[in-house]
């Protein structure tokens, strides 16, 4: 390498940044013809298709407190708390004395107190009142469900690998009218980045998806995606993987570029059906940052005025893709009630691209 291009590549370790050039948003280039449906349906077929130990993720470490919070998952209502020593207890919602609700109660003394009569639960098992297994990742807290989940448990969470300290961790949470299956199928999309999200991506690329075989080794099974996160009028471009180590999460981590080892892990667990009777869903993101740049080990004391920052792009995001899988369980259903044929051409065949992603073979309501 000349000296130029050693100095080059030394201005560009420790100025991570590229000004962005000036480009309509409709000047990109389409990506309709790269995003395959049936690609998307082979991914999301595989990876419904993975275990996942009966685990679903409630809410981030953090929001778990001495105040009892309830969650819904599939329709059971639970409430969590922490007890003595900040153990986590997590069981169902309802007091087995007269149903009150316990996330209205209090915690004293590590215990759960119900506000209609006093009844004391310890957070341990009783028989008219099953403690759920619980289990504290540190960015996220999960509850095992096994009559809703339905399969062969497992001791833990399936979780992905995440970066080594020193990382800040920040989760957002949103929920929206649609399954678990939509908000997986969203990210199954890379394809969508740059055009539906302008303000965060641009310069996107799928360097590879993986293939619609039924069987794809897990090294194949991923999309490899060139993309530069844009701030303003500055880029920071990097290469990135998404893969689904089970059926309710999905993974982008950056394989190269500033930031290699971060992850942005999404969770989708479902709440049951709302008054209307359509399907809810919460997504929670977790975003784990993490930089091999010696001053990032200085970030860490300013992380309590950084996370609100990841949290409200994270949000940002996730308010324009639950639109985004808000209209695939619509389309989905539509084209289950046969709605969706009322426009296609009388004698013609079924346009290309019609299928949506969320409905292959094998996908249906989660729970």
């Amino acid at each position: 390498m000349s000296a130029r291009g050693r100095v080059a590549e030394a201005v560009k370790k420790a100025w991570p940044f590229e000004v962005l050039p000036r480009t309509a948003w409709a000047r990109q280039t389409p990506t309709y013809k790269q995003a395959a449906p049936s690609v998307i349906a082979a991914a999301m077929t595989r990876s419904q298709r993975r275990p996942s130990g009966n685990w679903y993720a409630l809410a981030a470490s953090t929001d778990i407190t001495s105040k009892p919070l309830g969650v819904t998952v599939a329709g059971a209502e639970l409430v969590c708390w922490r007890g003595t020593g900040g153990a986590l207890h997590i069981g169902p919602a309802r007091c087995p004395h007269l149903g009150a609700d316990l996330c209205t109660g209090s915690v004293d003394r590590g215990h759960l107190v119900c506000p209609w009569h006093g009844l004391r639960l310890t957070g341990r098992s009783r028989p008219d009142w099953p403690a759920v297994p619980a289990h504290d990742d540190g960015v996220l807290v999960w509850a095992r469900l096994d009559r809703i989940g339905g399969e062969s448990p497992t001791a833990e969470p399936i979780l992905p690998a995440r970066p080594e300290h020193p990382r800040i961790a920040a989760v957002a949470s949103l929920s929206g009218a649609c399954e678990a299956s939509d908000i997986i199928a969203n990210r199954m999309d890379p394809w969508h980045g740059a055009w539906f999200h302008p303000y965060s991506f641009t310069k996107l690329e799928v360097l590879s998806a993986p293939p619609e075989d039924d069987d794809v080794p897990e090294e194949l099974d991923r999309f490899l995606v060139a993309v530069t996160f844009r701030l303003g009028r500055l880029g920071v471009p990097v290469i990135a993987e998404f893969t689904s180590p089970e059926p309710r999460t999905l993974v982008m981590r950056i394989v190269d570029g500033e930031g290699t080892g971060s992850v942005v892990e999404t969770h989708a667990t479902p709440n049951g059906r709302g008054p209307d009777g359509q399907p809810r869903c919460t997504v929670l993101e977790a975003v784990i940052a993490h930089s091999d740049r010696p001053g990032f080990a200085h970030a860490l004391r300013a992380a309590p005025m950084i996370t609100p920052l990841m949290r409200h792009a994270a949000n940002r995001l996730w308010r324009d893709d639950l639109e985004y899988a808000e209209r695939l369980h619509t389309v989905r259903q539509q084209d289950a009630e046969g709605v969706g044929d009322l426009l296609r051409p009388l004698n013609g065949p079924t346009p290309a691209g019609r299928q949506n992603p969320a409905a292959a073979p094998g996908i249906g309501p989660m729970g």
